[in-house]
């Protein structure tokens, strides 16, 4: 049996959990008619047999059992503590984990199923529950948000001891007798790994080598400009560019291209475990139960319409904006780089941002089928507006000092010349389009009626000749 994804139409054999709804009554442009009809064209062909094993059925029921029998287990058989800040703690806990449970039997599915959907509705509660503790920060005094965190980590809540960076920026320093290259390897940390693979996954979310470089190459640009408002921005130019972008970005943005294209590729055949027969199918089927369940090919196009144009540039400014917040969220929340809830935050950001991603292109490809913005990508773009308050808030004084001359200028110059191309592309441009289209079309109509009169009029001599003649006689 045939079956594509979530929107594609069903076969004739029976249904499993990807063909839970029907084919729209007519695809939009771009999207595939006949027998392909509700799966566009840069979407992969899936075949489904449609098995649907205990793994896929839904357990609210049993969810449901198993929480009302821990909740009654507490309040019959354990003590409550005395302890009024452990009782606190235990009940945030606790709330959360019951709104978790709710949310992963009972959210709406996204546009991902593998490795399954429950995960996903996982990381759509996650990310209410952190809008949720955001907007609290937002709500208090910088002390008392400060100090808050303590409840989380006793370590928190005290300032950051200030750190020299950028330094000595020689590749080769000749008074380092032992180590001439020591600048290069004080900079091979942890950090480098990271940046590769923190690349790698973006790559993967944005689906296109161009916005991947551009928002690459911005974001140092953006570090140049701020490293008069945080010391951390404040890097060699090699490390910017050669370790950075070239190596680092580059080197990520290169794998995560070359993945894509093996996802573009590949060959999108589901069986249900227990039909496969051999013992190495079956280890097969359950690694690819960790791929996507099918694979749709972004095609941004951001030159075709302003529409697309905007929002494009909307995604770049958003992404643009969340890394700005990974920084100064840690300054202003006197939170060390290496702190578990810097590295939880990245995390939950590679979960959440491919489904946003995806939803976004989904929302600007096929504004027909998707009148409403993406739950997943809603959340994101709240959480990081959110992120950036608390960043106003909490130390408007390292936000408002003023850019260097100079690179007010550059920032002045660029957003001009972008601001004249938008208008010229998808205003005078058509305007101009327009009137040549016009123009041809009047000199087409001038000379259509010119060789008309003309043939008309040759046409006519004859027989005023013989009129003449018949006159005379």
């Amino acid at each position: 049996m045939r079956r594509v994804e979530r929107r594609g139409a069903p076969g004739p054999g029976p249904q499993g959990k990807a063909s839970l709804e029907g084919p729209p009554a007519e695809p939009a442009p771009g999207w595939g008619r006949g027998r392909g009809r509700g799966r566009r064209s840069t979407e992969s062909e899936v075949y489904d047999d449609g098995t649907n094993t205990f793994f896929w059925r839904a357990h609210t029921l049993t969810v449901l059992f198993i929480l009302t029998c821990a909740l009654g287990y507490v309040t019959l058989l354990e003590e409550t503590p005395q302890d009024t800040a452990y009782n606190t703690k235990r009940g945030v806990v606790a709330s959360i984990l019951v709104f978790l449970c709710f949310g992963v039997t009972q959210a709406k599915d996204g546009p991902f199923s593998r490795p399954h959907p429950a995960y996903w509705r996982f990381w759509l509660c996650v990310s209410v529950v952190y809008e949720l503790f955001l907007i609290f920060i937002l709500f208090q005094t910088v002390h008392d948000g400060r100090q808050f965190l303590k409840y989380i980590d006793p370590k928190l809540g005290v300032p950051l001891p200030e750190r020299d960076y950028g330094g000595n920026c020689l590749i080769y320093d000749p008074d380092n007798k032992t180590d001439p290259f020591h600048n290069i390897w004080d900079k091979l940390d942890g950090f480098v790994p990271a940046h590769f693979l923190g690349w790698y996954l973006k790559t993967l979310m944005i689906r296109d080598w161009w916005m991947c470089m551009i928002i690459s190459v911005m974001f140092e640009f953006l570090e140049y400009s701020l490293e008069h408002q945080l010391p951390n921005f404040s890097e060699c130019w090699w490390d910017h560019w050669i370790m950075d972008v070239l190596l680092c970005n580059g080197l990520g943005i290169y794998c995560g291209m070359k993945t894509l294209g093996w996802l573009s590729l590949k060959t999108y055949k589901w069986q249900g475990l227990w039909n496969i027969p051999t013992y190495k199918g079956k280890m097969k089927r359950i690694a690819f139960q960790f791929t996507p369940y099918s694979w749709v090919r972004f095609e941004w196009k951001p030159a075709s319409n302003l529409r697309r144009w905007l929002g494009v540039c909307g995604i770049i400014l958003v992404f643009l904006l969340a890394e700005l917040n990974t920084f100064y969220l840690k300054f202003v929340l006197w939170m060390p780089p290496e702190h578990y809830l810097v590295l939880l935050r990245l995390v939950f950001f590679v979960n959440v941002g491919g489904v946003a991603m995806r939803e976004i292109y989904d929302f600007m490809d096929d504004p027909t089928f998707h009148k409403k913005f993406g739950q997943q990508a809603w959340l994101v773009a709240a959480i990081t507006a959110t992120e950036f308050l608390i960043v106003v808030k909490y130390d408007p004084y390292t936000l408002t000092l003023s850019l260097p001359f100079y690179v007010a200028q550059c920032w002045i110059l660029g957003t001009v010349l972008i601001l004249t191309w938008t208008v010229w592309r998808f205003f005078l441009r058509d305007i101009t389009l327009r009137y040549k289209e016009i123009r041809r079309q009047k000199q087409e109509s001038r000379c259509e009626a010119d060789r008309t009169s003309t043939e008309g009029s040759e046409g006519h001599s004859p027989l005023l000749e013989e009129q003449d003649k018949e006159g005379d006689l």
